[in-house]
């Protein structure tokens, strides 16, 4: 039987095989007569789980040996304190505001950080295009530098990563990538640390993935808490305190699931990445190609994860989303902020759900015509 198409997002859909894996296994992990949320994390049983999910993402992502990927807790929310809180040095620090996102995190980061300088800003706009980097203006001596690299609620996406060295800035660029983590490849190269909730792409709430470059290490404000300290936790191998076990072990699964993934030649995320694409393309060409819909996001920076959407005449919009449900198609109803629909298109929706949403949206129109 199929099960609904979930379109939210987040918490998200997470892959019906990770869902039945953890099922099967719920009651007993492998025979050790334990449940894995009933376990230490201190035990064998879960450090093995911790090493191999730790491993499987490193691999996954291609993370440099230099970058500690650390398991925390408080979402990618939190991490708008705790990044300056460790990167900070109690100077300043950098954003480029382009949606929700990294608007909260601007104004997070005023607490703790000396100085913040807004470098570029598309709320002018309606975030509804990113601010061309050749005209940022990022500040000399610069602790960091904050990027959104995809923004939920607006559908804005940077599909490449800034080069500050190009921008003729050193500070070491901060990503939040909540929400497109392990859809495509990532140029570490021109990263310093990257964060994300886990509720998106890779599994349950409750689970923060860190990935810092180790030179990032051991600057943390005085009154930063230990368990926050990255360096801290680095040190103790993310177990410093409980680390949230039950999300750690179906990012683990999930992780595993990515890793058995085949699209032609490629695997793993360069296999996400090209159903995404294809998944984003179908959903925004039927969009584009509609009088019924509008998608108003620039078209070079329209996010492959979170694809907004209004129906021209909104007061078809209670219509259009029972309509919806009542076809299995869940969780279209845009934010409050912004209104109208949104799907969002993670890794876990396959092909067949964007086919899905594609056609009730075809017969919507036609009977609304």
């Amino acid at each position: 039987m199929q099960r609904p198409y979930n379109f939210s997002a987040g918490p998200a859909a997470i892959p019906t095989e990770v869902l039945e894996q953890a099922a099967a296994e719920m009651l007993d992990w492998h025979g050790c007569g334990m449940g894995v949320m009933e376990m230490s994390h201190r035990g064998k049983e879960f450090v093995s789980i911790c090493e191999q999910a730790e491993a499987d993402l490193r691999e996954l992502l291609a993370v440099p040996a230099q970058f500690k990927i650390l398991f925390m807790q408080g979402g990618g929310l939190a991490e708008n304190a705790i990044v300056p809180l460790n990167l900070s040095r109690a100077a300043t620090v950098d954003f480029v505001v382009t949606g929700s996102w990294s608007q909260k995190s601007y104004k997070e980061a005023r607490k703790y950080a000396a100085e913040v300088n807004l470098v570029a800003s598309g709320e002018d706009g309606d975030f509804i295009s990113l601010p061309n980097p050749a005209h940022w203006q990022p500040s000399r001596g610069a602790s960091y530098l904050h990027i959104c690299s995809n923004e939920t609620i607006h559908g804005v996406e940077f599909h490449e990563l800034p080069d500050l060295q190009a921008l003729g800035s050193d500070a070491p660029l901060v990503i939040d990538f909540s929400s497109h983590v392990a859809s495509r490849p990532v140029d570490w190269s021109r990263v310093g640390l990257a964060f994300g909730g886990a509720q998106k792409n890779i599994g349950p709430a409750g689970l923060t993935i860190v990935i810092v470059r180790e030179d990032l290490l051991g600057h943390a404000l005085a009154i930063c808490p230990s368990a926050f300290d990255y360096k801290v936790v680095a040190e103790h191998g993310s177990m410093y305190n409980t680390p949230p076990t039950w999300g750690i072990y179906i990012a683990g699964l999930t992780f595993q699931w990515l890793k058995r993934q085949r699209e032609g030649d490629a695997s793993g995320v360069a296999a996400m990445e090209l159903r995404n694409i294809a998944k984003a393309e179908l959903l925004y060409n039927a969009i584009d190609q509609s009088p019924f819909y509008v998608n108003k996001v620039a078209a070079n920076c329209r996010s492959r994860m979170n694809i907004p959407f209004f129906l021209c005449d909104e007061t078809r919009n209670d219509a259009f989303l029972a309509g919806a449900k009542a076809r299995g198609l869940l969780q279209l109803k845009g934010h409050k902020s912004v209104g109208g629909m949104r799907a969002s298109l993670y890794n876990a929706m396959p092909l067949a759900g964007v086919e899905a949403l594609v056609a009730y949206m075809h017969d919507f129109a036609q009977q609304h015509a």
